[in-house]
């Protein structure tokens, strides 16, 4: 979060978005409600960003910083549906150690 908009930060992948503004697509939907999207089909989300061309799923989960969104962890995949629940769990549990750290 920069200037209250996602801002890119360390990434693999194609070349992506690089500023996201709050409430826009899904990496911006889920910092604006502050909570986990899973998203079957990015395809049927409502204002989805299509960054990459070869997305068709994608998991967000928010990233705070001392109770703060500090920024979101966001994976697409090119299959459709490729995140269920013991993603979403899982991810969770793997952001919940990550703001330890920050």
């Amino acid at each position: 979060m920069k200037s209250g908009k996602l801002v890119l930060g360390p990434f693999q992948g194609k070349v992506a978005c690089t500023i996201i503004e709050l409430g826009k697509g899904v990496c911006g939907t889920s910092a604006k409600e502050n909570r986990t999207l899973v998203v079957p089909d990015v395809h049927k989300f409502q204002g989805h960003i299509a960054c990459d061309s070869a997305s068709n799923s994608e998991i967000v989960i928010p990233i705070h910083r001392k109770g703060e969104l500090f920024g979101v962890l966001d994976i697409d995949s090119n299959l459709f549906d490729r995140f269920d629940e013991e993603d979403r769990k899982g991810l969770e549990d793997f952001v919940s150690i990550l703001e330890k750290g920050i």
